[in-house]
Parts: C-alpha cells; structure tokens; sequence
C-alpha cells in the first residue's frame, strides 16, 4: 500500500483523542511530502541533523517531534523550530532546553521518559524520579519549558501481558500525578504510549499519543 492509503487506514481506526506522529527518521523527503500531501502534519525524528535538514525545506506548518535520546549540546540546532521533545530523562536536559529556548523568546513543550520496560537497554526515569522533578521549586524556574505529559517505551516482547503490565503501570501513574499537580509549567496532557507494533495496546491502557514509522513508510532499511 502506498503512503497515503497506510495513513487513511490508521487514522480511521484512531479515537479522536489520539494523536499519530508519523516516525520519518531516515526517510526522504519524498516520503515526507507524500504524507504531507495526504494530511499528515507531525513527524517525529531521532536525530536533530536530520530534522533540521528536513525542516528547512518542507512546509512550516508542520509540528517537529524530538523522539530520539537527546544530547544536550545538540538542542540548541533545534531550539527554534521543535513543537515537542518527547525522551527527557535528566533535569539537566531541562535546563538547557529552557536556556536555548529562553534565545528564541519560545516555550517548549516537553516530556519526562518514564522507565516502564525490563530491558536493561532502554533510558527513562523512575515514578519517583519524575514526582521528584515535577514537584521541584527548581522546575517552576525553568520559564521556557513546559512538562506536558510523559512518554515510555515498553520491553520489545511479542507478550501481550507484558505490555498490558508496563502501559498499565505509566497510565495509572500519570492519572494520578496530573490531578496532583499544575503549574505554569507542568500542566500534564499527554501520555505518548505505543509504536507501529503495540499502539493498539497502548491506546487501550490511556494512550494519548503513539510513534508509528514503519506501518506507514515501510521498514527500514
């Protein structure tokens, strides 16, 4: 199926809640354009040289997401454009992304990684971690970010109630921590679950935001 059709046939099946970032990382431009054409305006890219080359040449309504680890000194090539950074697992990524953020007179949304897998090789926080952080004098300070939900990744596992157990798990804790606390700069809205392979799952256990590449552009090479 082509580009088009694979999107139509997600998004018909998607609850309006829903939001599908289309994961485009090491995909042309065509492929990118061809989704853009078919009404898709949020792709999501693991790597900040790649989304900016991509971003200069495609049309600027579209909405850029950060879903790869970020590096730190890398966040000042994107800080001008990036709609939303979805892998922060350290407050000292927060800080810089407030820094450079704070140069182009902008607020950037992010969200803090939860650790809800049983590989070891995954990054994120711990629920306490995260309750730390939100709770922080030092994140009211922090006046060009804002924590607008989380995101996990589950254990790569064909077990169904494995996965059921970690979406549970980051679902659950979400409720309960975006009725404990709004501030300025951490209103609690998203809960970014689910990829190509488990985002029906995630979708049932709360998801409000999935990560889907390959259903849409084909595997990669």
């Amino acid at each position: 199926m082509s580009i088009k059709e694979n999107l139509h046939q997600i998004k018909s099946n998607l609850p309006e809640n829903v939001t599908l970032v289309a994961v485009s990382k090491t995909k042309p431009i065509a492929d990118l354009q061809e989704a853009y054409d078919a009404g898709q305006r949020v792709f999501g890219e693991n790597k900040i040289q790649e989304m900016v080359e991509k971003f200069d040449v495609l049309p600027k309504d579209i909405q850029w997401h950060m879903i790869g680890h970020l590096q730190s000194n890398k966040v000042k090539y994107m800080a001008h454009f990036v709609d939303l950074i979805h892998g922060i697992d350290k407050f000292s990524t927060l800080k810089e992304i407030n820094k450079q953020a704070k140069k182009h007179d902008r607020v950037i949304n992010c969200l803090l990684q939860a650790k809800i897998a049983k590989e070891e090789t995954k990054f994120g926080l711990s629920f306490e971690d995260i309750e730390t952080i939100i709770a922080s004098e030092k994140l009211r300070e922090l006046k060009n970010i804002k924590i607008v939900g989380f995101m996990g990744m589950a254990t790569f596992t064909e077990n169904q109630e494995q996965l059921n157990e970690e979406f549970s798990a980051l679902n659950n804790f979400f409720n309960t921590q975006k009725t404990k606390i709004e501030t300025e700069n951490c209103q609690l809205k998203i809960l970014s679950m689910g990829m190509s392979g488990d985002y029906e799952l995630a979708i049932e256990n709360g998801s409000t935001m999935i990560r889907v590449g390959s259903s849409i552009f084909g595997s990669r090479n």
